[in-house]
């Protein structure tokens, strides 16, 4: 078992002590991601070395089934060895290796048996190893200044108020195994059995057990893991679970998930970014919006609304995510809106597929946002190349969607006329088509609402990006938490004119990581991370 340190890296062991020696001295072919190379070669270099006691075969272990013979490679006669000190399952004790014919093929898959250069050495296997993530702690003793205080071991104490209601989300991409199993190549890195369900479900949910969040926003949610797995262990946690499916016949889907103890639920609101009546929008991306009233014994308190959606992830469709994201706000709007025409505190978290400082990112930030000779390309901050790349269309999405620009459902307003249509002259009714003409060309994004971001998304220090996602191709952030600032920070930001019922104080965030951080532990998903995203997790105030 211990020989598949050196198989991997294409050497041998000898079981005598005799130390390392090349194990394939020819050149292996590639096939697909894979390699083959002659049965002579590996008979000449292995069998006769006592290689032989170490093999894994098909079978004989169900998690490390590499190297394996492939029976294509073999002629039908053959029968596996018996390698193994226990004879029970391979009783061919006549059988000797030149009962194989000399054109055979060995098979290695790659995720063993990687050439030394195949990948960066910042990406080759390390030891296995924890990551550490610690708590900053933010508090606004100043409010025209956020003090960062970072590592402590103890939390330090911020302004207290009587009348105040604290509670935390999690935001946590948990990888679909669907969706895994479907992109293997971005896990080439990873050992075999961490990547399996059984073992990778235990881990997230010990997590989840670890942050104890009051509100979970998680995506990638299987829908046959969520009904017999996450949400019975989870409703056995304390929390109520909502979930809505992608359309379409994806597996996956969105779910939030909140504690008993802490909300409870005023409104469900699904989100489908599918339109059948749309063109652009042929995509089965989803959302989730539910308004929940926190539970505080001494006085009234607004409700909070918490979103969560997981946008399209193709980097060359702009315009797709734009307009999702649109879907996404005008949804947040009808159910964060007040009676009195204020908005109460919101938290919109996910995967949005966009790093910091892209027009989308900047947009949920800034409250606006002029796409006029935008490569559709650019949009999310993916693509780096904007080659060949057509501009987002004036508008981007058609007027039947009903979204205005300002990222609101447009209410279909019918002008009474009590007597006759002849009260409208026809002067009247060409201004109106001429305004409403040039509002429909507007290239000008807007939404009302002051969102600032969890994160910094750099660390001060150093300006080193941080990290969300991480695999074999990337590692980038693309996950967020995003959240009402607080009344008093309003002024001055896109969309001040609409107010705020209370307000959101950021109190802790957990800390995020460097891409090389990642890498001293073999990347995402590993041993004990096995998801590859992290979850982001916030601590925030509502002072009433």
């Amino acid at each position: 078992m211990e020989a598949w340190r050196c198989v991997r890296k294409g050497y041998g062991h000898c079981v005598v002590g005799r130390g390392r020696y090349p194990m394939f001295p020819h050149h292996s072919r590639s096939l697909g991601r894979d390699w083959t190379t002659p049965w002579e070669n590996l008979q000449r270099c292995c069998w006769n070395r006592h290689i032989s006691s170490c093999m894994r075969w098909p079978g004989h272990y169900s998690q490390a089934p590499y190297p394996y013979f492939s029976s294509r490679h073999f002629s039908l006669n053959w029968r596996p060895p018996c390698l193994f000190e226990s004879r029970t399952q391979f009783q061919y004790c006549n059988w000797r290796p030149d009962n194989l014919s000399q054109t055979s093929l060995i098979h290695l898959s790659s995720y063993i048996m990687n050439a030394e250069g195949d990948e960066p050495s910042s990406k080759r296997r390390k030891h296995q190893g924890v990551i550490k993530r610690n708590w900053e702690y933010i508090c606004s003793h100043d409010k025209e200044k956020t003090k960062i205080l970072g590592d402590k071991n103890v939390d330090p104490k911020c302004e207290d108020s009587e009348n105040k209601f604290d509670f935390s989300v999690m935001s946590y991409n948990i990888l679909s195994q669907d969706l895994l199993e479907d992109n293997s190549h971005l896990y080439r890195h990873c050992r075999r059995p961490v990547l399996h369900w059984s073992f990778r479900f235990p881990n997230i949910l010990k997590e989840i057990k670890h942050f104890d969040a009051d509100v979970l926003c998680l995506q990638e949610v299987q829908e046959d893991h969520y009904g017999a797995e996450i949400r019975p262990s989870l409703e056995s946690l304390g929390y109520h679970c909502e979930y809505k499916m992608r359309t379409g016949r994806k597996p996956d889907g969105c779910a939030i998930c909140f504690k008993h103890s802490k909300f409870s639920l005023l409104s469900v609101n699904p989100v489908e970014f599918f339109r059948p009546d749309i063109s652009l929008l042929d995509r089965d991306n989803v959302g989730l919006v539910l308004l929940l009233q926190p539970k505080i014994a001494c006085a009234a308190s607004p409700a909070i609304c918490v979103a969560n959606t997981h946008l399209l992830y193709n980097p060359r469709r702009g315009d797709i995510k734009l307009t999702q994201l649109a879907m996404l706000l005008a949804e947040i709007s009808s159910v964060a809106h007040q009676k009195d025409g204020s908005f109460c505190p919101i938290v919109m978290c996910g995967d949005f597929n966009s790093v910091p400082g892209s027009p989308l990112y900047s947009f949920i930030k800034e409250g606006k946002l002029n796409y006029e000779g935008l490569p559709i390309g650019k949009v999310s901050g993916q693509e780096q190349s904007s080659r060949g790349q057509r501009i987002l269309s004036i508008p981007i999405w058609p007027p039947n969607l009903g979204i205005s620009q300002n990222c609101v459902y447009e209410v279909q307003q019918v002008p009474k006329v009590e007597k006759t249509d002849s009260d409208l002259t026809q002067t009247q009714l060409k201004q109106t088509e001429v305004l409403v003409t040039a509002e429909k060309l507007s290239s000008n994004l807007q939404h009302h609402f002051s969102l600032s971001s969890v994160y910094s998304h750099y660390f001060p220090d150093t300006g080193i990006p941080e990290v969300t996602t991480c695999h074999s191709r990337s590692a980038i952030t693309v996950d967020y938490i995003f959240y009402s600032a607080e009344k008093e920070d309003v002024a001055g930001h896109p969309g001040a004119e609409v107010a705020l019922v209370g307000g959101l104080k950021l109190l802790a965030r957990l800390s995020l990581l460097t891409e090389q951080d990642l890498w001293t532990v073999n990347g995402l998903p590993n041993e004990n991370n096995s998801s590859d995203h992290l979850p982001l997790l916030a601590k925030f105030r509502l002072e009433l």
